[in-house]
Parts: structure tokens; sequence; C-alpha cells
């Protein structure tokens, strides 16, 4: 069967009506994946930059000198609000996840070690799991203060002694994703340069932050010791997706972020990020914003969200059977509930009421989050924003906590995922509400009861079920 062609009109109607099934990207209601400064100028600004540079390409920045010159600016940018001095060289990446892969391949390549281990603390964002699993390098995750849910740094330096000869990357969050907090920098830093080990700091969600914030700790550049950093444009910087930015404190650190091959009849391949050909669209938009912006507009933007930030972290104290895990550094928030209900039925009944709130699993005995991600469009609707979480707490405190069957968990905490085949997760899928009668996958209305059985699940199982519906939903 022939594929009808469609009018412009036609085709755009139906985009529409996909992108009504979607979270709204703007408005301040989706506090996680997508960032809205709410200044439409910059909005608008973003989407004519895309698509006027939509058609070029970044793998050649001798064809398209004006993107080696945009992703310069930006990097020159960076280097002075990162404390960089005039060593300190950079790249565009597509995303946080490019920038620490790249990050700790990088490392690996430079050190040349049998058996590459990286030296994380338990917090560290999931991309550096994803990174060791690529490119065949030990994860060691140290444990993290219990209290403060920062890294430990006296535990890192004995994992770094422990693991002496085979470390190639030690790396830090500034802030972490899941509860806000920024690692000791320093002091790892001083672990790490008496050891003459890398530190890569990770600053991807809090990098166009944090130099307005006021912190009082020292996490970038301006610490001895630390050797790259990655910093996201399009979370903070507020541009379209996806531009990340890695750093590192001197051209020799960066040498082996380069690929080239020239063993083929083609032309020679140089690279220095993951992708080879790319879209200079997103980098086009990125500039033009951080442009426009500029440090006054970011300075403004910032406090507002932190002014979003502190008034919503009081509205949570006032909140009975809520908690903020602990006081953010940034504008990340982890909340938790007491045993009189539960945060995924919490994340349900926000959604009904229009906002978007991530459900964070239990992780080493800690119990599940809320995690919301404050922008600087959502400040001004932080007070209906906790109107509706009291009454989404209410609601669940009378239906009560979200209790697993017994069998159900105890199967979930027996089962080995590497001795199940396709079918038998396709039943587990089943069982676990997220597909239909038919067997067909589906993602339900209500997702309480899946994240309630997926937090008691053992991480390997709970990753081995997603994956299953991920790749049952995309067949």
């Amino acid at each position: 069967m022939i594929e009808p062609a469609r009018t412009v009109d036609q085709v755009l109607a139906e985009l529409e009506e996909l992108r009504a099934r979607d979270l709204p990207t703007h408005g301040g209601r989706t506090l996680a994946y997508v960032y809205d400064s709410g200044v439409a100028e910059a909005d608008e600004l973003g989407r004519r930059a895309l698509a006027m540079y939509g058609s070029t390409n970044g793998l050649d920045p001798t064809a398209f000198p004006s993107l080696l010159h945009m992703e310069s600016d930006l990097i020159a940018t960076a280097r002075r609000l990162f404390h960089g001095d005039d060593e300190v060289v950079g790249s565009v990446t597509s995303g946080g996840t490019e920038s620490i892969l790249l990050a700790v391949k990088t490392a690996r390549d430079a050190a040349g070690v049998d058996d590459p281990v990286l030296i994380v603390p338990t917090t560290i964002h999931a991309a550096f799991h994803k990174a060791c699993h690529y490119f065949g390098v030990d994860r060691i995750a140290v444990p993290v203060d219990p209290h403060t849910f920062r890294a430990d740094p006296v535990a890192m330096a004995a994992a770094m002694d422990e693991h002496a000869g085979r470390v190639v990357l030690v790396a830090a969050s500034a802030p972490s994703y899941a509860h806000g907090v920024i690692d000791p920098i320093e002091e790892i830093a001083g672990h790490t340069r008496e050891r003459g080990l890398r530190f890569h700091v990770d600053a991807c969600i809090g990098g166009w932050v944090l130099p307005w914030a006021g912190v009082h700790q020292s996490w970038d550049f301006a610490v001895d010791g630390v050797t790259s950093l990655s910093a996201d444009l399009h979370k903070y910087a507020y541009t379209p997706k996806g531009v990340s930015l890695l750093l590192h404190a001197t051209p020799e650190l960066r040498r082996h972020q380069f690929f080239a091959s020239a063993d083929w009849p083609g032309y020679t391949m140089l690279n220095a990020t993951v992708q080879s050909t790319k879209s200079g669209g997103p980098l086009a938009a990125a500039w033009a914003v951080v442009r426009y912006l500029g440090d006054e507009g970011y300075a403004r933007l910032v406090r507002t969200a932190l002014d979003g930030t502190t008034a919503l972290v009081a509205g949570v104290a006032e909140i009975e059977h809520l908690q903020v895990v602990v006081p953010p550094d940034s504008t990340l928030v982890a909340i938790s509930a007491d045993d009189s209900c539960d945060v995924f039925t919490i994340c349900d009944l926000m959604l009904e009421r229009g906002w978007f709130v991530q459900p964070q699993m239990g992780f080493a005995g800690g119990p599940a989050t809320m995690h919301v991600s404050l922008s600087a469009a959502t400040a001004a609707s932080v007070p209906d924003f906790l109107d509706a979480l009291a009454a989404a707490v209410a609601t669940a405190v009378e239906r009560g906590p979200i209790v697993v069957d017994e069998d159900l968990r105890a199967a979930a905490e027996s089962l080995d995922p590497a001795t199940l085949d396709d079918d038998a997760f396709a039943g587990l899928l089943q069982v676990a509400g997220l597909a239909g009668d038919t067997g067909a996958v589906e993602v339900p209305a209500q997702m309480a009861p899946v994240n309630a059985l997926l937090d008691v699940a053992p991480p390997r199982l709970r990753e081995a079920l997603l994956t299953a519906f991920l790749d049952h939903l995309t067949r």
C-alpha cells in the first residue's frame, strides 16, 4: 500500500494532535525533564535560531565556520563563569549524558591501564553507570553521608587507595540530581590532587545556576584539582534541547577525547564528540539565548527560581505527612512522605491536578521520594502548587498507602532477571500492570501501583522490567 502525501496543513494538524498528548513544556507545571524561563522572547529566539541552523552540520567546522565561532563563544562564557583560566578548553555536546560519557572515555584512554576504575558517590548521576557500561570501566560507588546525602571524602579517598593504580577518574556532583545538594568538591579535590588523579565535577544541572546563586563552597575550576566539568545549557540556561558543555582544565587533558580514523577510502573521520554528523541547530539556539539573556538575565532568573525553591521548602514544612529530605543547595528538592500515605499516589494525584512531579524509588534503605526541579517559570505558581500538593496528600491519606502483595514482594526479591526469557518478561509486565489483558504493553492511567511494585523490586530486576517495557512498547 502506497502512503499518500499530505499537505502542509494536514501534517501540521497531525503534529498538533500528537503533541497534545505530551506533558506541557511551558507554564512551569512540568517539574522534571523540561526547564522553563518564562521569557517568551528567549523561547521564540531559540526556536528561530534552531530553524535557521537546522540543516547545518557540525561534522566539519571548516565547512561551517559559524558553528565553530558559536562553540568558541559558549566555551569562553563558561570558562569565565566557572573560574577557568586561559588554558581551559571545551566542546559542545548533545546533552549531559554525552558530556559524561566523553569525560569517562577520555580519562580511560589517557590512563591506558588494565581494569580501569571510576570512583563516585552512590548519588552520582546514572549517566556515569552508562559510561562505565559502555567503556568497560569498573564503577566503585562509595556510600554518602546518610544525613546530608553528600559524598564522604574520607571514604572516597580510601577507595582511591584500595584501587590504586587502576583509578582513571573520580567524580562528584554540583549538585546531585536526586537530592539537590553539592558534594564537598574541595575536600575530594584535595585527595585526588595528592594522588595525581583526574577529578570531574558533574554540574550538568547546576552549572547555569550556581554562578549566580551565592553558594559559599567552591565547586568549579576555582578548586585546584578539578580537571573537567560538565554543564548543560538546555537546563537552566533555558535553551532548546539538546546542548551541554564539557570543559577540561588544559588541552592536554582533553587530547584523548578526540577520535580520528583515516584507515578507509572515504574522508578522514575526525570527531571531538560521540556524534559525527550533528545539526548545528541546537548550538545556534543555545548561543542565541545565552547572548540574549546575558549575566543580568540569568542572575534575575536564578534569583526567581531560588526564591521559588525557598517558598516551596517552607510550604512543604507546613503540610502534614510530608518533609523535605535535605535542605537543597540549588533548585532541586526531594520530598518524602510518612507511613500514612505514599509518594507514588501523591504523584498520580498531582498529575490529575495538572502538575508533573517525578517519583524516585527508595535506595539503600532510604525512602521513596518526589523530585521537584524548580524553574523560573514555576516560582510564581508555587502557592498554587502547594495548594494542589496539600489536597493530593489529604486524598492519599484517605486512601492509605499502597500495600504490595507479600507473594509479589517475595517473588520480586527472589527472581533472577538473567534467567528470564521474553515470554517470562511479558508475563511479568502484565503482573506489574504494564500490559493489558491482550498482552499489549500500555502505560496505565495510574502509575502508583506499578511504581510501588517497582520500588520493592531489587535494582537489577527493576532495570530488567523497565527495559522489557521499553522493548515491548517500541515494537
